[in-house]
């Protein structure tokens, strides 16, 4: 079973810069298809981007894209969500993900087997 954790996320003001990282233990991340959904008051999650296993294929929310990187180190068993430029809009908590099938680039919440606690981005007007 992989043990997922998020950190990073904080209070920006509009327009800064915030890293999310993952750090994954109980298994070995390049297994999983890995994801980055977020979750705001009152609304879905949603998937904001998702990294193959391999590290080649690549998704992004309509919104994140050219703001937002997906990255990760198999080798260290870490993934990572790079979100610059950010808005108001962004604030939610912030959640990484696994999925087993590698095959797929799931965006659905349900394809999504393991959960991490998740990391509240507050961006600020």
């Amino acid at each position: 079973q992989v043990h997922l954790v998020e950190s990073g996320g904080g209070l920006v003001q509009t327009g800064g810069s915030l890293r999310l990282s993952c750090a994954a233990s109980g298994g070995t991340l390049s297994d999983y298809t890995m994801g980055w959904f977020r979750q705001a008051p009152g609304k879905e999650r949603e998937a904001v981007a998702v990294i193959s296993y391999h590290t080649t294929t690549t998704y992004y929310l309509r919104s994140g894209k050219g703001r937002f990187t997906v990255s990760r180190d198999n080798g260290n068993n870490m993934a990572f969500l790079q979100m610059n430029n950010l808005e108001p809009e962004d604030s939610a908590v912030y959640y990484c993900a696994a999925e087993s099938d590698r095959s797929r680039m799931a965006r659905s919440e349900s394809d999504y087997r393991y959960w991490g606690q998740g990391t509240k981005v507050t961006v600020s007007s």
